[in-house]
């Protein structure tokens, strides 16, 4: 499979999948939402999301002890009864999660978020109550 480098600082490559996928997220809307991991000092496609899957399924594919990089195509209705959507880029390094992990993890994600033009919101989060509804709402207006 083709990959190119993506973070010469931290030997990161990012597999081309992973910029298609979310291409296919921003502009098809064919993914609710894509979660990432580092496998092999590359960035690849763990999980896609389908159309009709919930918020509450996206946080649950989050795995409670390792990190990961994912996107969250969120649909919202503004105060003036407009109908919106926004692209979150979500940074999940849990607390119980490896040190080596986490330090790989923060030192690419700059890069591989560079990599997924489109990006509008990003959140960074610890436990689950750090990206919950209300703050993801309240991060969209």
């Amino acid at each position: 499979m083709s990959y190119k480098r993506a973070n010469a600082a931290s030997g990161m490559a990012v597999d081309d999948e992973c910029k298609l996928k979310f291409l296919e997220l921003k502009s098809k809307r064919n993914y609710r939402f894509i979660v990432f991991r580092i496998d092999s000092q590359k960035v690849v496609v763990d999980r896609l999301g389908s159309p009709d899957e919930t918020y509450d399924d996206f946080t649950a594919s989050l795995p409670a002890n390792e990190c990961r990089y994912a996107v969250y195509d969120f649909d919202f209705t503004t105060n003036e009864n407009c109908q919106k959507s926004k692209i979150f880029f979500v940074a999940w390094s849990p607390d119980i999660s490896m040190v080596r992990m986490k330090m790989v993890y923060a030192s690419s994600k700059d890069r591989f978020k560079r990599e997924l033009d489109g990006i509008q919101v990003e959140l960074q989060a610890t436990d689950p109550s750090e990206m919950s509804m209300d703050i993801v709402k309240a991060r969209a207006l």
